[in-house]
């Protein structure tokens, strides 16, 4: 198709063009049916003063037409002379019967095409009262119509799927948010009852593991602070130049000893002595010690971790691997997804980790522009990959 062909498509695709144009449609249909009313009824007219004529005039009244001389005045005086009424009277007769006949197909028609042109506003209309109630299944119908409609349409869907979409997320987090609340809640209530009713001596050993239980709270709503605060966009981030190297290096000297205890092989390879990177520290220490933490939980079947950092001209490459036994069906489609280890691997799964900890990891790189993913390690586990932007 030529660029003039596509234009004229596009222009034809606007709604009000495709619109003027039926309605001029309707427009000139009406009047030639008006035409050929006026028409078929003079005709009739004149037929029914033809057959009252005498035999000689009508010869005569032939002749004058075939002669072109039907306006003439010897036509004139016959028509005078020979029509019985008003000849004004027949023209308003042919007019009113014409108005009779045009007006309900004018007005049928006119309706028809509006009706076919705001066929899809009044879906989206019935459809948005619906979801206006709570229900988010329902989708508008884009009619017979093309071009601007069937687009409004289209994005009116894909607006309704996002908000189906996050009210299932709602009430997932919120079920999960419950969930990981009531255990701890209820292991707590369970065992300070057992120590004020001395079935459980109030020993070192038992206030530690009350203890255990609320931190595994503090982290819990500290997560939760902190991925609301994120998304109601008031996350303040301090991003400065900084030595993604060092930070690296004192992260890992801070998990060094947790490491160690669990028998786990803890491989640095850094392949730059200094990487600039502009970046909020705090925030990067917190995606970094995530990963790291979540390799304690989930991966302590393995022995082996590895952190690499790397760059390229246009990006810093950090990563975290292990040969733990990799992500679950379930949550290869989407890592980050909260409340995965909670809700899907269950309590035991779970290693007392929140759920949040890879989502807070995926808002922390994504603020700081950029980008964080998740395949599989070269011995088989799990490795997840931060890309950072330089300069």
């Amino acid at each position: 198709m030529s660029a003039d062909g596509a234009v004229r498509g596009r222009a034809l695709d606007r709604i009000w063009v495709r619109f003027g144009l039926s309605i001029a449609a309707t427009v000139l249909v009406t009047i030639g049916i008006l035409g050929a009313c006026v028409f078929a009824f003079a005709e009739w007219q004149y037929r029914s003063f033809y057959r009252t004529l005498p035999s000689m005039v009508q010869q005569e009244l032939d002749t004058l037409n075939d002669l072109g001389m039907e306006d003439g005045p010897r036509a004139v005086e016959i028509y005078g002379q020979y029509w019985k009424g008003d000849l004004l009277f027949g023209e308003k007769w042919s007019l009113v019967i014409g108005l009779v006949v045009c007006l309900p197909i004018g007005l049928f028609v006119g309706f028809w095409v509006s009706r076919i042109v705001t066929l899809p506003l009044a879906s989206m209309a019935e459809a948005a009262q619906r979801v206006a109630l709570g229900d988010f299944s329902v989708r508008a119908e884009p009619g017979r119509t093309g071009g601007e409609m069937v687009e409004m349409v289209r994005d009116f869907n894909h607006m309704t799927d996002a908000l189906e979409s996050l009210e299932r997320e709602r009430r997932a987090t919120a079920a999960a948010v419950s969930h990981e609340l009531r255990t701890p809640l209820a292991v707590l209530r369970a065992r300070l009852h057992a120590v004020c009713d001395g079935v459980i001596a109030a020993d070192e050993r038992e206030f530690r593991g009350l203890l255990a239980e609320v931190e595994h709270l503090g982290r819990l709503v500290d997560d939760l602070h902190t991925l609301s605060v994120a998304e109601a966009g008031r996350l303040s981030l301090h991003c400065t130049e900084g030595d993604l190297v060092q930070l690296v290096q004192d992260t890992l000297q801070g998990f060094a000893q947790r490491i160690a205890d669990h028998g786990i092989d803890l491989q640095a390879r850094i392949a730059v002595d200094a990487l600039p990177v502009r970046m909020d520290r705090d925030r990067m220490r917190q995606a970094l010690s995530n990963l790291v933490e979540n390799v304690l939980r989930h991966a302590v079947n393995g022995a082996w971790l590895e952190v690499a950092l790397d760059a390229t001209p246009q990006e810093a490459v950090l990563s975290v691997s292990d040969d733990g036994p990799g992500l679950p069906e379930d949550m290869r489609q989407n890592p980050f997804r909260r409340f995965q280890k909670s809700l899907d691997r269950g309590g035991a799964a779970g290693g007392g980790g929140s759920g949040l900890g890879l989502s807070i990891v995926h808002m922390l790189v994504t603020l700081q522009g950029g980008t964080v993913a998740a395949d599989t390690s070269v011995r088989g586990g799990t490795r997840f990959t931060i890309r950072l932007p330089r300069g």
